[in-house]
């Protein structure tokens, strides 16, 4: 387990999280994430930590509203959000992470189209992290 940092574009939005040197990201092809390129590291709520920024994001909601899409009102960046698969975590922008403390990105998909299935897949990434984080 590694503390990452990362943020914005413009640099008003920082956070740290602890994961993996090796990061497990998914490449979801739903036409939010497919047309921002945004790419998933989900942990559970304990292992983020928001450092600056929280008077610069504004919040987005579509479809359900479960998912608390949150961007810095200054760049547009979308570093971190509340994803509707894992709502009582934290979902990061891989691409967002300084590249310092990341040894390799393993990238697997995540299909939209079979949403049901993908999100039973991923439901274990913020209840046995925590766990994981916990012991």
């Amino acid at each position: 387990m590694r503390t990452h940092r990362g943020g914005c574009h413009c640099g008003r939005v920082r956070f740290e999280v602890d994961a993996a040197a090796v990061i497990e990201a998914l490449d979801c092809n739903c036409t939010i994430c497919r047309m921002s390129g945004y790419l998933h590291l989900i942990v559970p709520a304990a292992r983020f930590r928001l450092l600056a920024g929280a008077d610069a994001l504004v919040e987005y909601t579509f479809n359900t509203g479960t998912a608390k899409h949150r961007f810095c009102a200054h760049c547009g960046i979308k570093s971190f959000y509340v994803p509707r698969s894992n709502p009582d975590g934290f979902d990061i922008n891989v691409r967002c992470l300084d590249p310092a403390t990341i040894e390799r990105i393993e990238v697997t998909l995540f299909d939209d189209t079979r949403r049901a299935e993908s999100e039973a897949a991923i439901a274990h990434l913020t209840a046995a992290a925590h766990s994981k984080a916990t012991d």
